[in-house]
């Protein structure tokens, strides 16, 4: 069972969510504390599953990846072994960033990485119709990041 998180435990998942590559000492120096309990922080909250990894993000435009499309796919209805054989060709895909089951007309909605829209146009024929279940796929073409953020809001706002 998780532990509850005290004030440090925040801090320092509110920086490394801005820098992950901060050294232990670095990080210690922020939040107040020596670096051995700091460092035991981290190893607890990572125990804890708060931190789930590190990552480095990359910049996708600088790949060729100039557009970012969000396709909704209408599905059969599907068994088990059919949910799950499309879950396992969508992690195989790597141009499908994020996959949801949705509520709504649609089933799912997948964030998709693509070059052009002509790239695109063949993308949905040759992959995303062929997906188990796919019967339909609408597209949702962004024009621009308004705001694009891997960080978890660290607590709950209250809203009355």
């Amino acid at each position: 069972m998780p532990s509850t998180l005290d004030a440090i435990d925040t801090k320092i998942l509110e920086i490394l969510q801005q820098d992950a590559s901060l050294s232990t000492a670095d990080l210690a120096e922020q939040v107040g504390l020596s670096q051995s309990p700091c460092w035991r922080r981290i190893q607890r909250l990572r125990e804890e599953g708060y931190i789930k990894g590190t990552v480095v993000l990359v910049d996708r435009q600088k790949l060729g990846f100039t557009m970012q499309i969000f396709a909704q796919l209408k599905m059969t209805a599907l068994n088990d072994e059919d949910r799950a054989r499309f879950n396992r060709a969508i992690e195989d895909i790597p141009e499908i960033t994020e996959s949801y089951a949705v509520f709504g007309e649609m089933d799912a909605m997948l964030k998709v990485l693509a070059p052009d829209l002509s790239w695109y146009q063949d993308f949905i024929f040759s992959t995303l119709l062929k997906l188990p279940g796919v019967v339909d796929v609408r597209s949702i073409v962004t024009l621009a990041d308004s705001k694009h953020t891997t960080a978890v809001p660290l607590h709950v706002r209250a809203l009355r």
